[in-house]
């Protein structure tokens, strides 16, 4: 399942409308090229409708949130649920700001969300309207360990009920849930923190794996989560004394380019429970 997910992405190349932010648009745009879809970055809400109707799935995120776009988001976001398409929601740095966790919170009340992506803390803001977000950043007493997975997997499953979106916790253990399923992922480099947009350029790649699966929401996001972070992990194989994080940007970007049906199938570590 998890290389269908991959292979229907190259066949379809689905072109993906993003409301993303100005620290991380060129990676989202080049990390969707990379996996065999096709990006248009728009946020004037003079013209977010007519350009998600020519796209197939909505990427909404809110990294570099301002009174400009919110409209932007919630115009798009409306039209795309009007016209069935998938929409993924980023809520970077909820939590950390009310115009962030209230806009948050806004978009969820008005939109229908196939996936909402965000580090733990940022999902929770979402659940309990309020939270510890550092900055961008996941607080540290809320990480995700062995330990706590069990009830980060109730959680995840208990706001997929509530939401009726695909909920994707990602950190040192990924989390996808609907309200039955969640796929654990343990694919990635701790180094892939230290990287701006990682998430950014994983929320991009979600939305182009939904729209080329309709009917397996769950599954096309768990599948490209475990290729993001396999392909942390192929990226970070190739580093050598004089890179740094710039080139493992490029890399990570690279691997996804090249990556096979048949090498995600293999590399994708995860268990379902």
């Amino acid at each position: 399942m998890i290389k269908e997910m991959l292979e229907n992405v190259r066949k379809q190349s689905p072109l993906i409308h993003n409301i993303t932010n100005y620290v991380t648009v060129n990676d989202c745009a080049n990390i969707l090229l990379a996996c065999g879809g096709s990006p248009i970055m728009a946020d004037d809400v003079g013209e977010v409708e007519e350009i998600t109707s020519i796209c197939g799935g909505l990427n909404i995120n809110i990294g570099t949130l301002n009174q400009r776009t919110i409209p932007a988001m919630l115009a798009a976001g409306r039209k795309a649920n009007l016209l069935g398409h998938p929409v993924v929601l980023d809520p970077v740095g909820a939590g950390a700001s009310f115009l962030r966790t209230d806009t948050a919170l806004e978009l969820l009340q008005d939109i229908q969300f196939a996936v909402i992506r965000g580090n733990i803390s940022e999902i929770k803001a979402l659940a309990h309207g309020n939270g510890t977000t550092k900055g961008v950043d996941a607080d540290v007493s809320d990480r995700v360990t062995e330990q706590n997975l069990e009830e980060a997997i109730a959680f995840a499953k208990a706001f997929a009920q509530k939401t009726g979106a695909v909920i994707a916790i990602t950190g040192e253990i990924d989390i996808v849930a609907d309200q039955n399923t969640a796929y654990c992922i343990r694919n990635g480099h701790a180094d892939m923190s230290k990287i701006t947009g990682t998430g950014c350029q994983l929320s991009a790649l979600i939305a182009a794996y939904v729209t080329a699966n309709p009917g397996h929401v769950l599954e096309a996001a768990a599948a490209a989560v475990c290729a993001m972070g396999f392909c942390g992990e192929k990226a970070k194989q190739r580093m050598t004394e004089l890179d740094g994080n710039s080139s493992y940007r490029n890399y990570i970007i690279d691997a996804i380019c090249n990556l096979s049906a048949d090498e995600l199938e293999r590399g994708a570590n995860y268990e379902v429970r």
